[in-house]
């Protein structure tokens, strides 16, 4: 279950929603969790966002969800941690004509299991899925990110 925001999380989501790159993309990031446990993000269909046949630009649906992940394991697991991309895919599932919304989660069950698989191995890889959904709660867009997480070698 999600938390509510802490001045830290909500001023990590100002800086967020202010970098350049993330802003570009059109999305907004809505809610970061105190825990980094659960990120909302919204992407809404304007003149920035719109391609030629008036739905959502492609490209704005992958970038809106791009990073979220990967950021959300560096902070949850901690430095002791890397986390890399190393894959993504994007499957475009009906034309986004409204704002579309997605939900970023990270269950206990799976963090011990990334922290088992690492303590065990070294590392490991996971793949996640976020779909972004319209008004009417219909997916869109799904996304599916691969994410290479090893543990941090000692510094000398």
């Amino acid at each position: 279950m999600s938390s509510g925001e802490s001045w830290r999380t909500r001023l990590a989501r100002w800086g967020f929603n202010c970098f350049p790159a993330y802003r570009g993309t059109g999305a907004r990031i809505e809610h970061i969790a105190a825990d980094w446990r659960e990120v909302r993000i919204r992407l809404s269909l304007n003149w920035r966002t719109r391609n030629y046949v008036g739905t959502i630009f492609g490209g704005s649906l992958y970038g809106a969800v791009d990073p979220i992940y990967m950021i959300q394991l560096i902070k949850v697991l901690g430095p002791a941690y890397e986390v890399w991309d190393k894959a993504a895919s994007i499957r475009f599932l009906r034309p986004g004509r409204s704002t579309l919304r997605a939900t970023f989660r990270l269950e206990d069950a799976e963090l011990q299991a990334i922290r088992a698989e690492v303590a065990a191995a070294g590392k490991t890889e996971r793949v996640y899925t976020v779909e972004l959904l319209d008004e009417a709660g219909v997916p869109c867009a799904r996304c599916e990110k691969r994410l290479s997480i090893r543990a941090r070698p000692p510094k000398s």
